[in-house]
């Protein structure tokens, strides 16, 4: 019961409790069900429900913060017809979608047409499954959760380049080949990165990984890692970038030479399952960002214990949703401020800087770990 002696009781219940509850919902379920597998059974349901809610929830957000933070780049105020400062864009946007008719030409490969845009959508919220939004908050924390979210990645590639060749649109199907080239390239630097991390937390898990950066926010990997980290910080940035076919290495979707890119061709929840995909896979790769480089869940302490006393009382997951909406800042800003390179060039960034650096900082990596050349 809330008394004015205990002011903190709110935040109280929800740093302990409600990671708690998260914690033991399996056990409660299972103590209410006798039988074992019906009480996975809705566990699993729970478990789909909440990364449905965790993927699915931002989303809005992103789509109108990426309309606003382009428009006051580009000196305009984006959409503002629709609701207090255009908030209710996207509502109208979403129930044109719905009743616009789902439309494929005649000559495309129907099968591998229609499982396009369920892939796509598919990688993202296996990895959110990886993700610690919270000292308790996890679906999984598995030791090989890094080489996990690399391999599922592949997805993404497989649904692009299947959307390119069964469009049967010489358009769709350049962007195919354009995006299989770009993805299979940059997901060796987007790997080389995220071992780097591996190697200097000792632990591919990413619990292992979060915790291994408790303390004070210079004990971030970013930070405890002189000069190493913030380079591996960047080099983890334009690699995503690239992997997540983003301006600007969206060579695969470039308007100007390919109309719409490998989804040409797709109209209604075809298309929203490709544009709702990028928004995930955006926000899964910001939390992805967060745990490897800010200290995932941890409070940016500073070492002087009253003003870490206050840190500490915000929820973790406080913490990680505004590091990961930071992040998605950069990710839109890096967005519209730098233009799209020809593919020619976008790969040989790749084979020919990105790849070296990568693999001299693993041997650096290897330095630092051997000798301790960390921040104290």
């Amino acid at each position: 019961m809330y008394t004015p002696s205990n002011p903190n009781i709110v935040g109280d219940f929800v740093r302990e409790w409600v990671p708690n509850l998260v914690a033991y919902l399996p056990a409660t379920v299972q103590g209410y069900i006798p039988s074992a597998e019906i009480a996975a059974l809705i566990n699993v349901v729970i478990c789909m429900v909440a990364m449905g809610v965790a993927g699915i929830g931002p989303v809005p957000v992103l789509i109108y913060m990426e309309r606003k933070i382009c428009a006051h780049i580009q000196c305009r105020l984006g959409p503002m017809r629709l609701g207090p400062h255009g908030v209710l864009q996207l509502a109208a946007d979403i129930m044109k979608l719905l009743f616009k008719e789902v439309y494929a030409p005649k000559s495309v490969q129907t099968f591998l047409y229609y499982l396009a845009p369920i892939l796509v959508v598919t990688a993202p919220f296996l990895n959110l499954c990886m993700i610690p939004f919270g000292k308790n908050l996890q679906v999984a924390d598995l030791d090989i959760a890094i080489p996990f979210i690399i391999a599922v990645n592949g997805f993404g590639i497989l649904s692009t380049m299947l959307a390119g060749w069964a469009s049967n649109n010489k358009y769709s199907l350049i962007s195919g080949m354009r995006s299989g080239a770009q993805l299979i390239s940059y997901e060796v630097s987007f790997a080389l990165v995220l071992l780097l991390i591996v190697m200097l937390a000792g632990s591919a898990s990413l619990g292992g990984i979060t915790e291994s950066q408790s303390g004070n926010f210079w004990d971030w990997w970013i930070f405890k890692a002189p000069v190493l980290g913030l380079l591996a910080f960047v080099m983890f940035l334009i690699s995503s970038t690239a992997e997540l076919n983003r301006a600007p290495f969206d060579v695969a979707e470039a308007e100007q030479e390919l109309t719409g890119g490998h989804h040409t061709e797709y109209t209604g929840m075809a298309f929203s399952m490709f544009y709702l995909a990028e928004y995930i896979n955006l926000f899964t790769t910001c939390c992805v960002a967060t745990v490897c480089f800010l200290g995932g869940y941890n409070a940016p302490c500073i070492g002087i214990a009253a003003v870490d006393g206050i840190l500490n009382m915000v929820p973790g997951i406080v913490w990680f949703l505004a590091k990961a909406f930071f992040m998605v800042v950069v990710y839109m800003m890096f967005r519209w401020t730098f233009v799209r390179p020809r593919t020619d060039l976008l790969m040989a960034l790749e084979w020919k800087f990105l790849l070296p650096v990568n693999l001299i900082m693993l041997v650096l990596g290897f330095v630092f770990v051997a000798f301790g050349l960390f921040l104290p």
